[in-house]
């Protein structure tokens, strides 16, 4: 076995017993409606980390995230298959919150506040390879983005200004279809240039 070979188990057993801890973090439990499931997942060969909401409801039963009808949407914008959007080794994938938050007035609660400046920064120290990081949604952005726009239009419009590390993009839910429909340059411009990204960063697993 190589010395590589040893680092890059030695980098991915860090990165499990983390994982570990963070799949037993109970911290924000007592104002969770359906308990605590932190949702998490990567390898520390992964050269695109997502970086989304929060955990739905079929997502907290499945742990699988983004297994639901915004994970689709976002893998055709991808252009990825399933198989490929589910490997660790060269996507991961960290919400801004790792629970799910619970049903506010007009969809679901935002991330709990606790999750990303107790965890992202530790997963991230653990995630070397990490080449572009896809901001979904107007939480992710907030975090990431201090000096952004005051709207998520705005600052997704600006897309350019914020490569090669970061590309923000709207949240591909359902509920999103009609700011797509007033936004037909998301699609035109954005998307193309997400996809030539991960072309070049994952070459060998796009599909035809």
């Amino acid at each position: 076995m190589s010395d590589q070979i040893r680092v890059e188990e030695g980098e991915d057993n860090t990165l499990d017993q983390l994982f570990s801890e963070i799949r037993q973090c109970r911290y924000c439990e007592p104002g969770l409606p359906l308990g605590a499931n932190p949702v998490i997942r990567g390898k520390s060969s992964a050269r695109v980390l997502i970086i989304g909401q929060a955990p739905g409801t079929r997502v907290h039963e499945s742990s699988i995230p983004w297994h639901d009808a915004s994970g689709k949407r976002l893998r055709q914008w991808l252009g990825l298959s399933d198989d490929v959007f589910y490997d660790e080794g060269r996507i991961a994938i960290m919400p801004m919150g790792l629970c799910y938050p619970g049903k506010g007035r007009s969809g679901d609660l935002p991330p709990r506040p606790e999750c990303a400046p107790r965890w992202h920064h530790a997963v991230l120290e653990q995630l070397p390879d990490i080449q572009l990081t896809l901001l979904v949604g107007q939480y992710a952005q907030q975090y990431y983005l201090p000096d952004k726009p005051k709207t998520l239009t705005q600052t997704v419009q600006e897309w350019s200004r914020w490569l090669p590390e970061y590309l923000p993009l709207p949240h591909p839910s359902p509920r999103n279809t009609l700011w797509l429909r007033k936004n037909p340059w998301f699609e035109q411009d954005v998307i193309p240039e997400l996809q030539r990204n991960i072309r070049l960063l994952l070459p060998d697993v796009i599909r035809e």
